[in-house]
């Protein structure tokens, strides 16, 4: 190689490819550690968040972990009962977005999709309209929508009447350390129902609202209604 195409290449490296690189690192670290966003394609929490809603994700809401890893560097927070938050799948590995509905020590219990915590049956009550017009006209009639108070924090839920599905189980007690989490679409939701409760470790962060949305049913067209709205 001649002395000029080494020059070249090494003015190459040392004005585009090694900013570039310092930049990519930065910020990869930045979205691994302290802010990023999770794209949802799949339906598990309608009617709060739809298929193709690109969600915020706190990632010190809870604590501090090394950038790439799951290893915890510190801690001032835990999930509370009633947020959202992206976590880990025990089953496979995936990034989930649900709710969480059981904190350690929490006696979970479900009876034809009634929640019961400790003993005691959450309030539900009538759901905000504008979260039944997130679903198209022509389904709407397919479910049934409520509002569940989880310590404070309403939010909808969704069932599907007839669709058979997990709608009761026994007392569960939630060990320690362990999150027990639901989708808000609840009779169309892979959670702690199926693999079990999840452990701390396991939680990325807590989802804080929809910075912006696109309609896979209309050619992914924004959703702008949607764009920087705050979860429930």
């Amino acid at each position: 190689m001649s002395a000029q195409w080494k020059e070249k290449l090494s003015k190459f490296w040392k004005e585009w490819m090694r900013p570039l690189l310092v930049i990519l690192i930065i910020t990869s670290s930045f979205r691994s550690a302290v802010a990023d966003w999770n794209d949802v394609p799949t339906g598990s929490m309608k009617p709060t968040i739809m298929e193709g809603d690109r969600i915020f994700v706190n990632k010190l809401a809870y604590d501090l972990k090394i950038p790439f890893t799951t290893n915890q560097i510190a801690q001032w927070d835990d999930p509370k009962r009633g947020e959202v938050v992206v976590l880990f799948s025990p089953f496979d590995g995936k990034r989930l977005v649900k709710r969480v509905v059981g904190i350690p020590g929490d006696k979970i219990e479900l009876k034809n999709n009634l929640l019961y915590v400790n003993g005691k049956r959450i309030d539900y009550g009538p759901v905000d309209p504008h979260f039944i017009r997130e679903i198209p006209l022509e389904e709407r009639s397919f479910f049934h929508f409520s509002s569940e108070d989880l310590s404070g924090r309403k939010h909808p839920v969704m069932t599907t009447p007839g669709r058979p599905s997990l709608k009761s189980f026994d007392k569960i007690q939630v060990p320690v350390n362990h999150y027990f989490v639901m989708g808000d679409n609840r009779d169309n939701s892979f959670d702690s129902r199926h693999f079990g409760t999840v452990d701390r470790s396991k939680v990325v962060g807590r989802a804080v609202g929809v910075v912006a949305s696109l309609n896979p049913d209309d050619h992914y067209l924004p959703r702008w209604h949607r764009f920087f709205t705050k979860l429930p």
